[in-house]
């Protein structure tokens, strides 16, 4: 029964099902000499093919009928028929690719960059690190599996509307570990240290996770089989590290040894990371969720050390203080300037840490940057490892550090940033 269920989560038919209700509809168009003939299958004649013939599998894609197309997509080449048959689909309704294009942006790089500072710099220092420890386990674990599984992303005839990650392999998916961990570590870590509505957290929460895992299976980056398992091991793992990152935080905050400890673990667990068959990006992206969290944790460490940060003598639960006028523009100065200090901190640290490495294993930069991914180029690898070790670990650090302090002296930091404990 289970093998029969796992069969009927990963099949790519449920996949474009999905595709199909939100508005994306498939042609088949067979090429013939004169390439004249294209007709649309429908769901129904998809289960007859299906039980008649597994030679017939390339007509597996269901469509609704549909006059008119607002958008069209690429066209996929089907291996199995060797370039002779090809799927075309068009998208109906913008609203839910719009939609969704902006849900999988949750679990995308440009979203942490901007997330997380902010988070830091407007919100709560103290909840704000306990998250990015969450978010850092879970989602090394995730990618983790990702490379010691290996099972492909949904194949022929699914159409891929999105490219990015491609290359990945799929089981599980992080963007929904990321749809798990983000939002319910912010909710379980807030509900008892703020006085708010928490019924309002709970649905905030879900919508963002439903969101993030619909847009993977609409984009076809993912089968319902992997958004299962990502969600299942996420919140396995949330449940034992909400309790354990509560303690971790506050050693890794006072402890002497933090800072030795914070690097050494985060250089071991990405040199020790499990290797995939073929180049991904998946070990790169996780070395630089590994660094923004060993940045991040080194530079709220410096400040404790210093006898910057002291705890509030009001116990929480707190009542949140709404921003007035003058507290809004300086929320507002403090993101541009902070995000303008990122922006200046990635280009400056990678381009340094780029050329230094490079000149460390006497390899021509340019000729390096060019070079093909694969698992064979060690030194693009060794390379890349380490500028993005570098970079976003300066970043992390700048965010939690450094421009904290210019904005102390500009006078438009939070007060309550040094408390938050």
């Amino acid at each position: 029964m289970w093998e029969q269920i796992i069969e009927y989560l990963k099949d790519p038919l449920l996949v474009i099902k999905v595709q199909n209700f939100f508005g994306v509809t498939y042609k088949s168009n067979e090429s013939s000499h004169n390439n004249e003939s294209s007709e649309v299958v429908h769901s129904d004649r998809l289960e007859r093919l299906n039980e008649e013939s597994e030679i017939k599998q390339h007509k597996r894609i269901p469509s609704n009928i549909s006059s008119s197309s607002q958008s069209s997509c690429d066209t996929d080449s089907s291996a199995e028929s060797g370039g002779k048959d090809a799927v075309e689909c068009s998208i109906n309704n913008k609203f839910w690719y719009y939609l969704f294009v902006l849900g999988t942006e949750l679990g995308d790089e440009i979203f942490y960059a901007t997330f997380i500072p902010f988070w830091f710099w407007n919100i709560d220092g103290a909840v704000g690190r306990r998250v990015v420890l969450v978010w850092t386990i879970v989602m090394y674990i995730g990618q983790g599996f990702k490379d010691i599984i290996r099972w492909p992303r949904p194949g022929y005839p699914v159409k891929k509307l999105q490219q990015k990650w491609a290359i990945e392999y799929g089981m599980p998916s992080t963007h929904a570990m990321v749809g798990v961990s983000i939002p319910f570590s912010v909710l379980l870590y807030t509900m008892d240290r703020y006085q708010y509505p928490v019924h309002w957290g709970v649905l905030i929460a879900v919508s963002w996770c439903t969101l993030i895992c619909v847009s993977r299976v609409y984009l076809g980056m993912h089968s319902v089989l992997d958004i299962a398992a990502g969600l299942l091991l996420a919140t396995a793992l949330v449940s034992v590290l909400i309790p354990l990152v509560d303690w971790l935080d506050w050693f890794l905050l006072t402890s002497q040894l933090s800072p030795f400890l914070v690097i050494a673990a985060s250089i071991l667990v990405i040199v020790f990371h499990p290797n995939a068959d073929k180049w991904t990006p998946t070990r790169g992206d996780t070395t630089m969720i590994v660094s923004v969290c060993a940045g991040i944790l080194t530079g709220a460490w410096t400040h404790y050390q210093l006898g910057n940060m002291a705890a509030s003598p009001a116990a929480p639960p707190y009542q949140i203080i709404w921003p007035s006028y003058n507290m809004l523009g300086c929320t507002i100065l403090r993101t541009i300037l902070g995000f303008c200090g990122v922006l200046a901190t990635r280009a400056i640290a990678k381009s340094l840490s780029y050329a230094f490495v490079c000149a460390l294993l006497g390899k021509d930069k340019n000729e390096l940057r060019n070079s093909e991914d694969s698992l064979d180029n060690k030194n693009k690898i060794i390379v890349e490892l380490s500028y993005k070790y570098f970079t976003y670990g300066m970043i992390g650090f700048n965010t939690t550090y450094v421009f904290p302090r210019v904005f102390d002296l500009l006078k438009i930091n939070r007060p309550t940033y040094y408390t938050e404990i």
